[in-house]
């Protein structure tokens, strides 16, 4: 199989979300790993996204899913000695709005500190839940559209002082059994 390739920031943001809800459908579906169903989502919504049929759900989604999940760790699960993480450190920009703020017990608000998510996940040898990578990803979409990076080659990203590392968004997902909503 050969490596894809992604010339723009568009292209790996939205193959990295296309892969994202294959992997969510995979998971929902409690399957080991991913068949033609999962490719078809995949490759449906990567088109979509690209020619500008589709677009990328709001963030408001998330916020009701946050509601609902109630408070725990968005990390590890804890319900205990919870705080208030920013996804987009503030170091690096990061708002102090709702849609960057999620669940993080001391501990792991204290581990990741002022890392980016995707830095902190690897060290770590993690993959994030999916519910987070969503809304990681989407907040770098609302950064690269209001910035005007969509459309600019990858290695224009490389070396900036932005909220996360292009290069650590991930292209590729583990197999399904191995993640976490």
């Amino acid at each position: 199989m050969t490596k894809r390739k992604y010339k723009t920031v568009k292209e790996r943001l939205f193959w990295s979300y296309a892969n994202l809800a294959m992997a969510h459908t995979a998971v929902e579906r409690k399957q080991e790993k991913y068949g033609p169903f999962n490719f078809m989502i995949r490759a449906k919504l990567f088109k979509g996204l690209m020619d500008g049929t589709m677009n990328i759900r709001s963030l408001f989604d998330d916020e009701k899913i946050k509601l609902v999940s109630g408070q725990k760790c968005s990390y590890c699960g804890s319900k205990n000695n919870l705080a208030l993480d920013h996804i987009f450190p503030q170091k690096f920009g990061g708002e102090d709005v709702g849609d960057n703020l999620i669940y993080a017990c001391r501990s792991c608000n204290s581990s990741k500190g002022k890392k980016d998510l995707m830095e902190w996940m690897d060290s770590k040898n993690l993959f994030p839940p999916l519910m987070i990578l969503r809304r990681y990803l989407k907040l770098i979409v609302e950064f690269c559209i209001k910035e005007n990076l969509m459309s600019l080659p990858i290695e224009n990203l490389r070396n900036k002082n932005y909220p996360f590392n292009i290069e650590l968004v991930p292209v590729s997902y583990p197999k399904p059994n191995l993640l976490k909503m």
